[in-house]
């Protein structure tokens, strides 16, 4: 049996880490906090930030090891409001279930090879990444808002 894949090895680590501290810091919030925007409208609420990390972390991921891309609205992500805590975690867990499958179901990714994304917001940005910029992105991309996360809670819980 040929040794596992030190990146996808470390991705898994990176992505199970962040997970947890994602979740964590939805735990025990109520929805109407989940859904309030600390600095008004132009700023994103928990539950903005809790969704679009998640599917954005599955469709970067499905990029890197080579999975089709999974159904994805990204404007709506943005929309959510009316949250309901259970309802959020349940996303949140399914969609974890699903990216810890995606890595732990691939094997020999070609890293220097090009996978295509969802059409991108940011102008000029390309559809076409490598599976190693895809991997890192998806990374890299769930702690920022995770870290956001974590702060928002902050912001919002203290007494």
């Amino acid at each position: 049996m040929p040794a596992p894949d030190p990146f996808l090895e470390a991705a898994r680590q990176v992505l199970d880490e962040s997970l947890a501290w994602l979740r964590s810091s939805l735990d025990g919030v109520d929805g109407a906090t989940l859904d309030r925007r600390p600095g008004g409208g132009d700023t994103n609420s928990m539950a903005v930030l809790a969704a679009h990390a998640m599917h954005s972390t599955r469709s970067w991921l499905s990029v890197a090891v080579g999975a089709p891309l999974p159904g994805r609205d990204r404007d709506a992500e943005f929309r959510r409001a009316g949250t309901d805590p259970d309802t959020l975690l349940a996303e949140v867990d399914a969609i974890a279930s699903d990216c810890r499958r995606l890595l732990a179901e691939a094997r020999d990714v070609d890293w220097s090879a090009l996978g295509r994304t969802h059409p991108r917001p940011r102008p000029g940005a390309s559809e076409e990444v490598t599976r190693a910029w895809a991997l890192v992105h998806a990374l890299e991309h769930l702690k920022e808002h995770t870290g956001q996360l974590a702060l928002t809670r902050q912001l919002l819980t203290r007494a």
